[in-house]
Protein backbone atom coordinates (compact mmCIF):
# COMPACT_ATOMS: atom_id res chain seq x y z
CA UNK A 1 0.00 0.00 0.00
CA UNK A 2 1.09 3.55 -0.64
CA UNK A 3 1.50 6.13 2.11
CA UNK A 4 -1.58 8.13 1.12
CA UNK A 5 -3.90 5.09 0.87
CA UNK A 6 -6.70 4.96 3.41
CA UNK A 7 -6.32 2.43 6.21
CA UNK A 8 -9.22 3.35 8.49
CA UNK A 9 -12.22 3.85 6.24
CA UNK A 10 -14.51 4.74 9.13
CA UNK A 11 -12.48 7.76 10.17
CA UNK A 12 -10.54 8.47 6.95
CA UNK A 13 -7.06 7.80 8.37
CA UNK A 14 -4.24 7.22 5.88
CA UNK A 15 -1.25 4.93 6.17
CA UNK A 16 0.98 8.02 6.26
CA UNK A 17 -0.90 9.46 9.23
CA UNK A 18 -0.68 6.17 11.12
CA UNK A 19 3.02 5.72 10.42
CA UNK A 20 3.77 9.32 11.42
CA UNK A 21 1.73 8.86 14.60
CA UNK A 22 3.75 5.76 15.48
CA UNK A 23 7.04 7.51 14.67
CA UNK A 24 6.26 10.68 16.62
CA UNK A 25 4.26 9.39 19.60
CA UNK A 26 5.98 5.99 19.97
CA UNK A 27 2.97 4.16 21.44
CA UNK A 28 3.77 1.37 23.90
CA UNK A 29 0.89 -0.81 22.64
CA UNK A 30 -0.80 -1.18 19.27
CA UNK A 31 -4.14 -0.23 20.84
CA UNK A 32 -2.80 3.27 21.48
CA UNK A 33 -2.87 3.92 17.73
CA UNK A 34 -6.60 4.52 18.22
CA UNK A 35 -5.54 7.97 19.42
CA UNK A 36 -4.65 8.67 15.78
CA UNK A 37 -7.96 9.99 14.54
CA UNK A 38 -9.92 7.12 16.08
CA UNK A 39 -8.31 4.51 13.83
CA UNK A 40 -9.50 1.03 14.70
CA UNK A 41 -12.51 2.12 16.76
CA UNK A 42 -15.20 1.89 14.06
CA UNK A 43 -15.94 -1.35 12.24
CA UNK A 44 -12.70 -3.00 13.39
CA UNK A 45 -11.43 -3.96 9.94
CA UNK A 46 -8.17 -2.01 10.21
CA UNK A 47 -7.20 -3.34 13.65
CA UNK A 48 -5.07 -6.16 12.22
CA UNK A 49 -3.31 -3.66 9.95
CA UNK A 50 -2.70 -1.33 12.89
CA UNK A 51 -1.19 -4.22 14.86
CA UNK A 52 1.06 -5.14 11.91
CA UNK A 53 2.10 -1.50 11.48
CA UNK A 54 2.96 -1.31 15.18
CA UNK A 55 4.97 -4.54 14.98
CA UNK A 56 6.71 -3.37 11.80
CA UNK A 57 7.70 -0.12 13.49
CA UNK A 58 9.15 -2.09 16.40
CA UNK A 59 11.23 -4.25 14.05
CA UNK A 60 11.82 -1.59 11.36
CA UNK A 61 10.46 -3.94 8.66
CA UNK A 62 7.44 -3.10 6.48
CA UNK A 63 5.25 -6.12 5.68
CA UNK A 64 2.18 -4.44 4.17
CA UNK A 65 3.64 -2.77 1.09
CA UNK A 66 2.72 -5.68 -1.21
CA UNK A 67 -1.01 -5.16 -0.61
CA UNK A 68 -2.68 -2.77 -3.05
CA UNK A 69 -5.24 -0.19 -1.93
CA UNK A 70 -7.87 -1.89 -4.10
CA UNK A 71 -7.21 -5.32 -2.55
CA UNK A 72 -7.33 -3.81 0.94
CA UNK A 73 -10.68 -2.10 0.20
CA UNK A 74 -12.11 -5.31 -1.26
CA UNK A 75 -11.00 -7.34 1.77
CA UNK A 76 -12.62 -4.76 4.08
CA UNK A 77 -15.85 -4.94 2.06
CA UNK A 78 -15.90 -8.73 2.44
CA UNK A 79 -15.26 -8.35 6.19
CA UNK A 80 -18.19 -5.92 6.57
CA UNK A 81 -20.52 -7.97 4.34
CA UNK A 82 -19.73 -11.06 6.42
CA UNK A 83 -21.14 -9.23 9.44
CA UNK A 84 -17.86 -8.79 11.32
CA UNK A 85 -18.19 -5.06 11.82
CA UNK A 86 -20.35 -2.02 11.25
CA UNK A 87 -18.78 1.07 9.69
CA UNK A 88 -19.00 4.27 11.69
CA UNK A 89 -21.25 7.08 10.54
CA UNK A 90 -19.46 8.99 7.78
CA UNK A 91 -17.22 6.05 6.85
CA UNK A 92 -15.96 5.71 3.30
CA UNK A 93 -18.58 3.61 1.49
CA UNK A 94 -17.83 0.04 0.50
CA UNK A 95 -16.59 -0.35 -3.07
CA UNK A 96 -19.20 -1.43 -5.58
CA UNK A 97 -19.37 -5.17 -6.14
CA UNK A 98 -18.67 -5.76 -9.83
CA UNK A 99 -19.69 -9.43 -9.60
CA UNK A 100 -23.25 -8.97 -8.36
CA UNK A 101 -26.39 -8.38 -10.46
Amino acid sequence: MKDDDTICYCFHVSKRKIMNFIRIHRPKRASQISECGGAGTGCGWCVSFLKRSFADAQSAVASTDALTAEDYAAQRAAYIKAGHGKPAAGAIPLPTDKTSD
